[in-house]
């Protein structure tokens, strides 16, 4: 079976969700205001883990039909390994980053800030509860959810193969389940929880995993036509305007706050239903208006986007670094315009320069293994 050709449309969503996770992530950042969270409930967290289950699934979809269930599910572990390693660095890197400028700066309050005082107090502690993925600073908490999601992939997709009605349904049930009996996954320090709570966000990582693995037969078929593109551009509109008059109420009391009563409060923990009806609605329209060969996802425009998608661990954990020091220059040192525009470009800026030199680095790599024939030791697909 030949390799299916990949799509550009998960790599450039993708990569616009980092995007959007750096500049959500730096307070004061006015440039949120165009990110996906402010047009709605839903931010670049549900993208995030929407285009890694369907990405999960389409791939490794395939090379389970082709090599079967052992050899995949060991693919996936050696996968949710190479996360956790990549966790546990960046988790060693950014306590002794805030710890720095929490001294450097005589800024105790940085450290509280993102959640690191903790690991200052007790640090034999704090090293062991990070090990078993319980304590999650700030900016840590998603690598932990989607590594969590990945150890219970390959039954998951084995299931998806046979029955995939099966597998909604008991996703389904046990969202609905934790929401009844409000189960959390505890955390560090004692009385804390994951802020990504994995029994509640597998919906949508499932929901994902359905519709990428129609890519390879089996899978959710999306409805099309008219009447279905009118529904969700309903939705998602009722969820912008919901979302607007809630701000307006809240700069000015007498502007009226549409269902504030019914729906409030619109928890991200543990997934919030609006949230996900909100995020299906944006995925919907994204899904039927952005075709995999539009041309614009091939423009130069655009390829900065989708490098960063195409090398999404290295650039997230960059992002995590990079708002670190976007927060210290917006709160130690400047909130005017000139910092804000700064911390920006030279961010984002930053992300998108990482993502060509790995870009170029593989395509160096497969250049001299055509020529030399010697195995490239990147020349492997990531999810």
């Amino acid at each position: 079976m030949s390799p299916a050709k990949r799509d550009l449309r998960i790599d450039f969503f993708r990569g616009l969700a980092l995007i959007f996770i750096f500049i959500d992530h730096v307070p004061g950042n006015l440039l949120s205001s165009l990110t996906i969270g402010s047009f709605g409930f839903s931010d670049a967290a549900e993208v995030f883990i929407f285009l890694s289950g369907y990405s999960a699934a389409f791939i490794y979809g395939r090379a389970m039909r082709e090599r079967g269930f052992l050899l995949v599910a060991a693919q996936i572990w050696n996968r949710c390994w190479q996360l956790y390693v990549a966790h546990i660095f960046l988790f060693v890197v950014f306590t002794a980053e805030v710890a720095y400028i929490a001294q450097r700066f005589q800024n105790p309050m940085f450290a509280e800030e993102l959640n690191v005082a903790n690991f200052l107090e007790e640090p034999h502690v704090a090293v062991v509860m990070a090990l078993l993925l319980r304590f999650q600073p700030t900016f840590m908490d998603i690598l932990p959810l989607y590594i969590s999601l990945l150890l219970l992939f390959p039954f998951i997709l084995w299931t998806i193969g046979r029955n995939r009605w099966i597998v909604l349904a008991l996703s389904v049930a046990l969202y609905c389940l934790q929401w009844w009996l409000n189960f959390d996954v505890p955390a560090y320090p004692a009385g804390q929880v994951w802020f990504f709570n994995p029994v509640a966000w597998q919906l949508l990582f499932v929901i994902g995993a359905l519709i990428g693995h129609g890519g390879v037969g089996g899978g959710l078929a999306i409805p099309r036509g008219r009447v279905w593109t009118a529904l969700a551009l309903a939705a998602a509109a009722g969820c912008f305007l919901m979302g607007l008059s809630w701000k307006l109420a809240n700069a000015w009391p007498v502007f009226p706050a549409i269902l504030l009563d019914q729906i409030w409060p619109v928890d991200k923990t543990d997934l919030a239903l609006i949230r996900l009806f909100n995020f299906l609605a944006i995925a919907y329209l994204a899904a039927v208006w952005v075709a995999p060969d539009q041309p614009f996802l091939s423009t130069a425009l655009a390829r900065p986007v989708v490098l960063c998608g195409q090398h999404s661990l290295y650039v997230f954990c960059l992002s995590i670094f990079l708002c670190v020091i976007g927060q210290l220059v917006m709160v130690q040192f400047d909130y005017g315009w000139t910092a804000r525009a700064a911390v920006n470009a030279g961010g984002i800026g930053i992300m998108i320069v990482t993502a060509w030199l790995l870009s170029w680095y593989k395509d160096a790599e497969r250049a001299a293994v055509r020529t030399n024939g010697i195995p490239a030791a990147s020349d492997t697909r990531r999810v």
